[in-house]
Formats: C-alpha cells, structure tokens, sequence
C-alpha cells in the first residue's frame, strides 16, 4: 500500500515526465513506458493513475495551462488601464515559458491532436474562450467591437506563437510586437 499522499507526487512526477518525453520526440509519438520510466516509475503504476497515453497528455497540457494562467495572473496584477490589460494579455502569451522546448511540443501537439480527439479539443477550446474572454473584458472600454477585436486578437497570437515557435531564431519579439501592433490598429485612439 503506497504512503498517504504518494499519489499527487507520482502524477506530478508523470505529468512532468510527459512533458519532458514530448519535448524529446517533439511529438505524442511516445508510449507510456518511457514516461513512466522518465517519472522513476512502472508501466503499470502511470496506467493505474492515468489510464493511458491520452489522458496523461491531456493532464500535461492542463499543468501547461494553469502555468500559462498564473503568468496571465501575475501580468494582470499591477495593470491600472484597460489598454494595459490588454497588453499584459499579450505579454503573458508570448512570455518565455510558453517558448520552451518541450512546452512548445505540447502545444502543437496539443493543436494536431484537437482535430481528431474530442477531449482534447475541448481543452484547446476552453484556452481559447478564456483567452477570448479576458481580452474582450479588456477590450470593453476600448473598442466598439470588443468580441470581435478579441476574436481577431486571439486568432493573431495564436497563429503568431505558432510561427515564433517554429521560426529558426524563436522571433518571440517580433511576435510580441506584432500582436501590440494589431492592439494598436484595432483600438486607434481609445487607449
């Protein structure tokens, strides 16, 4: 019988053990053995507290997110203007945590795999209705469209943190700066 609180520490440990095995193979093209191994564990042990291959991924891309929401968070803390909010949103997409190898792996793996697996749709999907959300909150006092300027903000930083990721030199500030730019063009002189 495993100690109390074993298990939170073991899904830790393979939830990183995941993340590290996608980044290796920049890809799902992994088997639950050498996560397992990666983790210090047995096949058996990550199958018992995961299930599978799929939802240990799943649970991986959820750790990702809330690191994601707390650098969202800690940029929105000392905000004081909706056009501040709006770009700390910004920032905190192209932070460089989100930049990391192996997150970077996840990510795409995490969009291939939305086409063809409803779980993992709905996760991409609920990133992207949050990320809708607080940009259009941001975007309330600013623009005369705020759904739409935030449809159209979150379309561009996510097609963005997809060509920075697969650029040859990162180009995260070139991103970065393209997406304030866009902020810029779609409020005018509301800021």
């Amino acid at each position: 019988m495993p100690k109390l609180g074993m298990e939170p520490i073991r899904r830790a440990a393979l939830v990183q053990a995941t993340i590290a095995e996608i980044g290796a193979a920049g890809s799902l093209d992994v088997t639950v053995g050498q996560i397992a191994k990666r983790a210090g564990m047995s096949t058996a042990l990550a199958h018992h507290y995961f299930g599978g291959k799929d939802q240990i991924f799943l649970a991986a891309m959820r750790h990702i997110l809330r690191e994601f929401g707390a650098e969202v968070i800690a940029g929105l803390r000392n905000t004081r203007t909706p056009r501040a909010r709006a770009e700390a949103l910004i920032a905190a997409s192209f932070a460089p945590s989100c930049f990391a190898p192996e997150t970077i792996s996840a990510w795409m793996t995490l969009y291939a795999r939305a086409s063809t697996h409803p779980e993992t749709r709905r996760l991409l999907e609920l990133y992207q209705r949050r990320l809708r959300s607080n940009l259009t909150h941001a975007l309330r006092p600013l623009s005369g469209d705020p759904r739409a300027d935030a449809e159209t903000l979150g379309a561009l930083i996510d097609g963005l943190y997809l060509r920075a990721a697969l650029s040859e030199d990162g180009a995260i500030d070139v991103a970065k700066t393209t997406a304030l730019r866009a902020l810029d063009i779609l409020i005018g002189d509301a800021a």
